[in-house]
């Protein structure tokens, strides 16, 4: 192999260059840089092994940017990076944190959109494309050449992609649509087009049922999607084509993991002897964790997302009707493949179909069932429609299930800050936020039993719950809490947590935590209890929210006697979120002591925050003891 190749790659001009060998060259060091990078920083890297030869081919063919890509989620958007000026952030260990995970504009001229969500890039191909030929038809001339959307076989089951093939085939013009073919979603691929697909690989593309040719879809097939020169002759074929085109090529997700592991433990290829990532159908391939954080104990994801299945296994045979639903992800909340497999019918994978996974979840409901649909707070952003019509307006009994939900260092594409909002301001949503695993569990027990309610979204606990429960040693197995816990509530009756809980008494100063900020709100407290030199100890009422959809109209008004100052916490968009709506209580309150209570209101901003680390968020936010005690002791001594 020719050394030095890839860092001597700065722009695709520079891969143009290249030799057939030195380009076959190229694939080895890249997918041999890729497998470095993940052991040591992690990433999407299963996705990016996949399509080496296939992006290494389209920057040996097409002249980005005039020739526009648009990776669908972007997950496989690596070795665009690397060949497009930023190998060094790959290369370089000191320089890893410098290009995010997805493609940003940002970054690199030679990056269209901001993407982290399925199933987009066909459509913004098209519009893309449209705008190029209005250009073409009113000046003769665009600055767009062909337009390229590179979309997985899992992406694929997101609606969306289905509008954009439809809208595609009908607008015409010059349109690339690659549609990598793995074999895999996250988990394995579920829906019945997949066999279709399968039929279309093993008759080498002639299968008589082709679903893009269905829609109106001229179309190719490359057996060999991991071969550098078969698709370097196959693009140079579409290239300048006057008509959308999708070239189906089959390739081999994680290639260049060692298998042998695999091949000793006699894997079945799904996963189930070796929980590592390797080469062909392993759900492991999603995300790889670097090998310095192998080991480590389950994150609050997880672990609160298997006490909820353990809690919810213990009913299925007496409970036919209870059903989870995971729109692809199933393991990153906890969802494991044994639970899965022991589950049976009561588990459902719909694929990448959030919208679809909520409108079936109505469905179970109206039907008589208990559905639960768990994903997370960045994935149902793209159920608001059915939420709001197909679940809410019809007060059908569906829980679900928020993962990931509240600030964090995410990438901007993966947000949980902005769910409250969202869930909160739609009517008959029940929307709770335990701060415990037992409340979880409580919770959990009354959305899923016989009470008559609509839907009910549990915003799962996060990292500080779950420090928190481990430094008091409550975290112990996951699955043995549920099975030793019994509903401390009515599960048949109202529901039990729309009243706020008075965890401590005091005066003077109220303190309102809402899920994940009761540790924060706890420290304030016993902050605001310590003599100091300049402030006198205070004792103020400590409240658990516990639910932000209504108001505790009663407890808010009793706290208005004795209480000069309330102060709200929240990890979530202050504005328009559920702190606001405290504040807006008391200045609307009839009642004199309550329309003169001061309230103060701590949680994140409206932007977007890529990457930012949660300790400098929280002091971005104010969301620090010390940041919340002296605004405290300032409005006392106004």
């Amino acid at each position: 192999m020719t050394a030095g190749i890839l860092s001597s790659i700065h722009t695709p001009a520079d891969v143009h260059a290249l030799s057939a060998q030195q380009l076959r060259d190229l694939c080895l060091e890249i997918r041999a840089t890729l497998l470095d990078y993940g052991k040591q920083h992690g990433g999407h890297i299963g996705s990016n092994l996949g399509v080496v030869e296939l992006t290494v081919a389209l920057h040996r063919v097409f002249d980005s940017p005039r020739d526009r890509f648009i990776f669908d989620v972007s997950h496989q958007s690596y070795v665009h990076k690397m060949l497009t000026g930023r190998a060094e952030a790959y290369l370089d260990q000191s320089r890893f944190d410098e290009v995010t995970g997805f493609t940003n504009p940002l970054e690199s001229e030679h990056d269209s959109f901001v993407l982290g969500h399925t199933g987009t890039s066909i459509s913004l191909a098209c519009g893309l494309a449209k705008t190029r030929d209005m250009q073409r038809g009113a000046a003769g001339e665009s600055t767009i050449g062909n337009v390229i959307a590179i979309i997985g076989d899992g992406s694929l089951s997101s609606a969306i992609a289905f509008e954009g093939l439809n809208n595609a085939a009908e607008q015409g013009g010059n349109l690339i649509i690659i549609v990598n073919d793995n074999e895999m979603s996250i988990a394995e691929d579920f829906g019945g087009m997949y066999g279709q697909l399968a039929k279309l690989r093993t008759s080498n593309g002639m299968a008589e049922l082709n679903l893009f040719k269905a829609f109106g879809l001229d179309y190719r097939y490359v057996e060999q999607g991991n071969d550098v020169d078969a698709l370097v002759e196959v693009l140079n074929e579409v290239k300048d084509i006057d008509h959308p085109i999708v070239v189906h090529i089959h390739t081999t997700k994680g290639l260049g993991f060692n298998d042998e592991t695999e091949a000793d433990n006699g894997s079945d290829g799904c996963n189930q002897t070796n929980p590592q990532p390797h080469a062909g159908q392993c759900e492991a391939n999603h995300w790889q964790d670097p090998e310095a954080s192998l080991g480590k104990p389950l994150d609050a994801r997880k672990y609160y997302g298997e006490m909820a299945m353990a809690s919810l296994e213990r009913r299925f045979d007496n409970e036919p009707g209870l059903v989870v639903i995971s729109p692809a992800t199933p393991g990153s909340n906890g969802i494991t493949r044994d639970f899965r497999e022991r589950a049976g019918a009561h588990y459902v994978d719909t694929g990448i179909t959030e919208e679809h996974a909520a409108a079936f979840a109505a469905g179970i409901a109206r039907a008589g069932g208990r559905p639960v649909l768990a994903t997370s707070a960045t994935f149902f952003q793209r159920t608001f429609d059915q939420l709001q019509q197909e679940l809410a307006l019809n007060h059908v009994p569906a829980t679900l299930l928020i993962f990931g939900a509240g600030i964090s260092g995410a990438d901007n594409t993966h947000s949980g800050t902005f769910d409250m909002t969202m869930f909160a301001n739609v009517p008959d949503v029940t929307c709770l936020a335990p701060a415990s695993g037992e409340q979880m569990l409580d919770m959990l027990a009354w959305a899923t039993g016989p009470s008559d309610h609509g839907v009910v979204a549990i915003r799962m606990p996060g990292e500080q719950i779950l420090s928190l429960e481990r430094a008091t040693d409550m975290a112990f197995d996951p699955l043995q809490r549920a099975e030793e816990h019994d509903p401390a509530v009515n599960i048949a009756g109202e529901c039990p947590f729309s009243r706020y809980q008075i965890v401590q008494p005091g005066k003077d100063v109220a303190i309102l935590g809402l899920g994940n900020t009761m540790p924060l709100a706890a420290e304030v407290t016993s902050t605001l209890a310590e003599d100091d030199e300049t402030h006198a100890a205070i004792t103020a009422t400590l409240v658990d929210a516990l639910q932000y959809s209504t108001m505790d109209a009663e407890l808010l008004t009793m706290l208005a006697d004795g209480h000069r100052l309330v102060v709200t916490l929240e990890d979530g968009q202050l504005e328009g979120g559920w702190g606001e709506k405290v504040t807006a209580f008391y200045a609307n309150s009839n009642n004199a002591k309550a329309s003169h209570v001061r309230v103060l209101n701590f949680g994140a901003s409206k932007e977007f925050t890529d990457r930012v680390p949660l300790d400098e968020l929280n002091e971005r936010y104010g969301l620090t003891a010390a940041t919340i005690v002296s605004r405290i002791h300032g409005i006392l001594n106004e």
